[in-house]
């Protein structure tokens, strides 16, 4: 049994649970690891394991996106809500993110805290990246990679709560129009929508 089983573990019973649902006790049984062999490796608890969690989920939708923002932004969404989709239907809609779920917990630790707020910056900053390469603004980009980062984890949460891959579908679609329209024409390219 690996390290890297552990934490993979402990991130799936996370998206599945959430945070506080999760013990170590939990996630050595999910893992198939003794408990003492999980304490070895992660002598700072929960909180030390849920941190590596939320870094390992981070990291691989990064890595995702990386390799997909190559041919330019709208192939990065694409992939970015292709990977939701598999996660939601694959698990029957018992599955979400590990990043959100651990954002939104009252008792999760500053460490675990800071790792989903890297997460979710390093995204945006991904596709923001992206969309300037292809000729969008930086405050423009900015806002759009936000707002697709956004969408997305909330589309995740209605699916599960709808029993319906519906909501990420179609969030997904209109936001694959909207990068369309801000890369292709150049209007779109510098429109940054007003504050109230």
């Amino acid at each position: 049994m690996s390290r890297e089983q552990i934490v993979t573990g402990a991130a799936d019973m996370i998206r599945r649970r959430g945070l506080n649902a999760t013990s170590i006790r939990e996630v050595a049984k999910h893992a198939g690891t003794p408990l003492g062999s999980t304490y070895h490796y992660f002598p700072g608890g929960k909180t030390q394991l849920a941190t590596e969690a939320v870094q390992w989920a981070a990291e691989t939708v990064s890595k995702v996106l990386t390799a997909k923002l190559r041919k330019g932004p709208v192939d990065g969404l694409k992939a970015f809500f292709a990977l939701w989709r598999q996660i939601v239907t694959e698990t029957g809609f018992q599955a979400g993110c590990p990043v959100l779920a651990v954002s939104i917990e009252e008792n999760a630790s500053p460490q675990a805290l800071m790792a989903a707020a890297d997460g979710f910056r390093t995204w945006s900053a991904q596709l923001a990246a992206s969309l300037e390469e292809h000729g969008v603004s930086p405050g423009r980009a900015r806002s759009l990679a936000h707002l697709c980062v956004s969408a997305a984890e909330g589309a995740v949460a209605m699916c599960r709560a709808e029993r319906s891959i519906e909501p990420l579908d179609n969030v997904a679609a209109e936001l694959t129009a909207l990068l369309h329209a801000a890369t292709e024409d150049p209007g779109m390219r510098h429109t940054v929508p007003t504050r109230g």
